[in-house]
């Protein structure tokens, strides 16, 4: 959690003080989810208690518009009165979770890197051939971890 209150103070700096948004902002990532989390992030707080979210882009914008009400719910006692959506400058990615993510990515074995060159050996260009047997070992490996890239 201290990530994330780091993030929260550095963006309630970015969209100036108002009342009431921090604990939104603190609430936000584990009310919405991950995947929304990443597209939609709270801006700001209206005087007349509307919560204006910035999304990626107009199609999130649409979906969370439609998912307002349940939004709302899931935010508990801290819903506002109204939540807003529009595409708009979201946070960046913590440096952090991007070193994560490579620490956590499967590695394919000796095993794989074998069966990988023996499926590709038919293709005659070297670069090419080199680039789909390092694509098929990677997928063989996460095939078999039972995880995704």
């Amino acid at each position: 959690m201290d990530r994330v209150g780091k993030d929260v103070a550095r963006e309630l700096k970015r969209f100036g003080p108002a009342s009431g948004m921090a604990p939104l902002v603190a609430a936000w990532p584990e009310a919405v989810g991950t995947e929304i989390a990443r597209n939609a992030w709270p801006a700001r707080l209206a005087r007349d208690g509307t919560l204006h979210v910035h999304t990626k882009d107009s199609v999130w914008a649409f979906e969370l518009a439609i998912r307002a009400e349940e939004i709302g719910r899931r935010l508990g006692e801290l819903a506002p009165r109204r939540l807003v959506f529009a595409p708009g400058p979201l946070p960046e990615p913590s440096p952090e979770g991007v070193g994560e993510a490579k620490r956590t990515a499967v590695e394919p074995l000796p095993e794989h890197l074998a069966r990988a060159a023996s499926l590709v050996r038919g293709i005659r260009d070297e670069d090419l051939r080199n680039i789909v047997a390092k694509a098929v070992a990677m997928s063989l490996a996460a095939a078999e971890s039972g995880r995704s890239f």
